[in-house]
């Protein structure tokens, strides 16, 4: 793998409420995860198509203000089953000290 995009976003993702045994995968209040584009080893896959959706809000210039959260890069939410509540909260990284985005890499050839 080549990887060529430098990130200017990271994710962390924590449970805040649920119990293991109310979850398939066995998650719990407490447990947590930090990525910038992957999904997380340990995640749950039809949650993270939920939370992959509101890390692409914020990628592309939103927030959560406008879905009635009180900070602009936090956002709580229950799992598509309902059983684990989930803060998402998103920290810009990779950049200069205007706040800019540092450039891609050279992408590779193919």
């Amino acid at each position: 793998m080549k990887k060529w995009i430098t990130e200017d976003w990271e994710f962390e993702l924590t449970a805040t409420d649920g119990k293991a045994g109310h979850c398939r995968l066995g998650l719990e209040k407490g447990d947590k995860f930090v990525f910038s584009y992957e999904c997380p080893a340990g995640m749950c896959p039809k949650a993270m198509a939920q939370v992959y959706t509101w890390c692409e809000v914020v990628r592309c210039g939103g927030d959560f203000t406008y879905r009635g959260e009180s900070e602009k890069y936090v956002m709580h939410m229950p799992c598509p089953d309902h059983c684990i509540t989930f803060r998402l909260k998103a920290y810009p990284i990779n950049r200069d000290e205007n706040g800019k985005p540092y450039p891609n890499k050279e992408r590779p050839e193919d």
